[in-house]
């Protein structure tokens, strides 16, 4: 079956907030990035317009930017009230409220509607996937992804999750993953057993904190080298 734009959900976080996530460094933004399930965030923008190189990948990149536009209007406001009911799982310090996050949200989902454009024709935006990546190997000195592998643990196996992390270690020589819960701000059932076969493998597997949590609890990151 063709994936539809009906099936997303386009959540975009800020430029900031990827530095904080993946606790990024000024030497860290200087390397050629890959950005995976990037969706509509806007960390290509932000870094492109300081000068620095980085790709990301994302089915949602197949549709158009009137398309994308119309489909955020459409769940924006489910979204935010999913969040209100689910407030106790976030902290609310950073972030104020169900309101500022939609100024923040918002924000961060208009520079990267700006960007799109110029951004597909520069090829900085790719309709791709995991956990098949169109890249050399070593093309990166860094992959992130954010939101995705970890977060639906209840969706994406655990085999899934190892394919998918042995080719980022293929395309980038380090990999770097956010958050490590799964959706209701719990521990992905994942976590140990990607840490535990990773090492077998010889992969160099670390857990760190990051100076950033809005999902309660979640403010580790997993950083990945490869064997």
């Amino acid at each position: 079956m063709a994936f539809t734009l009906n099936e997303v959900v386009p959540w975009g976080r800020s430029f900031s907030e990827y530095q904080k996530m993946f606790a990024l460094t000024d030497s860290d933004l200087e390397k050629r990035i890959l950005g995976c399930a990037d969706g509509p965030a806007s960390f290509n923008a932000g870094l492109t317009a300081q000068g620095g190189k980085v790709v990301s990948i994302d089915p949602l990149y197949r549709f158009s930017r009137k398309g994308i536009r119309e489909r955020i209007g459409q769940v924006f406001e489910t979204v935010l009230e999913e969040t209100r009911k689910n407030a106790h799982e976030f902290m609310w310090t950073s972030i104020f409220s169900v309101e500022h996050l939609g100024e923040i949200r918002r924000q961060a989902m208009d520079a990267f509607l700006d960007d799109y454009p110029r951004g597909l024709a520069e090829g900085r935006y790719l309709d791709s996937s995991l956990p098949d990546l169109p890249f050399q190997t070593r093309e990166f000195g860094l992959a992130v992804c954010s939101h995705y592998l970890f977060l639906y643990s209840p969706h994406l196996s655990l085999d899934f999750h190892l394919q998918s992390i042995r080719e980022l270690c293929r395309v980038a020589r380090e990999v770097r993953v956010f958050p490590l819960l799964e959706l209701g701000a719990v521990p992905s059932r994942h976590l140990e057993p990607v840490m535990e076969c990773l090492t077998r493998e010889g992969y160099r597997v670390a857990i760190r904190t990051v100076p950033y949590e809005f999902q309660r609890g979640g403010n580790r990151m997993m950083q990945i080298e490869g064997p």
